[in-house]
């Protein structure tokens, strides 16, 4: 894992098409912004379920549910 330290204001690019712009650095969050091409799948981690972990009727309950 590459770690860097940024200032408000300060880019940092990802390859040709990403760019992540601090804009907020507060207590206990920092604001990004991104720049990349709609192509570009962009999801918080938090959102990304496991399904594989849950018992078997639940992940048919999650799946309907969700259609």
């Amino acid at each position: 894992m590459l770690v860097l330290s940024r200032k408000p204001g300060e880019r940092i690019r990802i390859g040709d098409d990403v760019t992540l712009t601090i804009v907020r650095i507060g207590p206990n969050s920092v604001r990004l912004g991104i720049d990349a091409p709609r192509s570009t799948s962009i999801v918080r981690e938090e959102l990304c379920i496991d399904f594989s972990d849950l018992p078997e009727s639940s992940q048919i309950k999650e799946e309907t549910s969700s259609h």
